[in-house]
């Protein structure tokens, strides 16, 4: 109910009810669905995730670098890859330059050996994976199905679902082998619908959760839990590409969202990280809804 019990409210009488009330009502203000909290900046070298290495693919902008910048301002080792080599190293300075530990290695997630160095590397410098994030991907023009170059189709495909199966391919042997580990991947509310002109992107975001449905059920009696997140519209520079491509405002596109607006890359890194944590260890094999209410329906 919250922290204050019935009990107290109970017990107290008039005194223990306004402070029950109190309590309700920051509590409210907490929850608020309309003003997402801001990301914390400072690093804590007791956080929740101090001395734990967490693996992060396309984390040069977009929820890869917000995942990358929170996990390290809890104290983790950050180990992440992208296409963009200068905006790689400048993520990882700048991690660093505010306390926290990340070191960036190019990898592009669509190239099997580039996968296979990257799961390597990592070990080999902090010995061990204890989170990964398989967030690289990438949207794209919108069109119908009879409109879609092939080359494009199989781009989609090959980078959001190939992709992240090449990265489970070579986390899950080296999270076995250290006895358990933690792995979420980046679906969408396009694996679960089907929008009108993405056939690519609902198919690529569909097989992302098949992917972590059966990778979750093989590998749970081995200590690793395996989950995924769909986000709805996100405030990324893949957003606002989409946005001008398609010629419309972010106030057009929210009239049809259950919360109206935007969704920060805050909110997906916290999302990632409960995924992470110890407050989810009977989570395995869902995929979070993390789209502000737009599945419920």
């Amino acid at each position: 109910m919250s922290d204050v019990s019935r009990r107290q409210m109970l017990t107290t009488g008039a005194v223990g009810i306004a402070g029950f009330a109190a309590a309700i009502a920051t509590q409210s203000a907490q929850a608020n669905t309309q003003d997402p909290p801001e990301p914390q900046t400072s690093v804590n070298p007791n956080g929740r995730f101090t001395g734990q290495v967490v693996l992060i693919t396309g984390a040069t902008s977009g929820i890869g670098e917000a995942t990358a910048r929170a996990f390290a301002a809890e104290g983790a080792t950050v180990h992440f890859c992208g296409r963009r080599e200068v905006l790689g190293e400048q993520v990882a300075q700048s991690i660093r330059d505010a306390g926290g530990k990340a070191i960036y290695q190019r990898a592009d997630v669509r190239i099997e050996d580039d996968v296979k160095a990257f799961v390597n590397s990592c070990v080999e410098q902090h010995g061990r994976i204890d989170i990964a994030f398989n967030n690289a991907g990438i949207f794209m023009t919108p069109a119908e199905i009879q409109d879609i170059p092939l080359d494009n189709f199989i781009d989609i495909l090959t980078t959001n679902t190939v992709g992240e199966f090449l990265c489970l391919k070579y986390e899950i042997p080296q999270m076995r082998r250290q006895g358990g580990g933690n792995i979420i991947n980046m679906a969408s509310v396009a694996g679960h619908v089907g929008f009108r002109t993405t056939a690519h992107y609902n198919a690529s975001k569909h097989g992302v959760i098949g992917l972590t449905k059966a990778a979750a059920q093989e590998n749970a009696d081995h200590n690793i839990r395996i989950n995924s997140i769909s986000p709805l519209a996100v405030d990324t520079p893949q957003l606002r590409e989409s946005f001008a491509f398609q010629g419309i405002t972010y106030e057009q596109a929210v009239q049809g969202f259950v919360t109206k607006r935007i969704m920060t890359t805050h909110e997906m890194s916290e999302a990632v990280m409960f995924l992470a944590s110890n407050q989810a260890t009977s989570m395995t094999g869902m995929d979070l809804d993390v789209t502000g209410g737009q599945l419920a329906g």
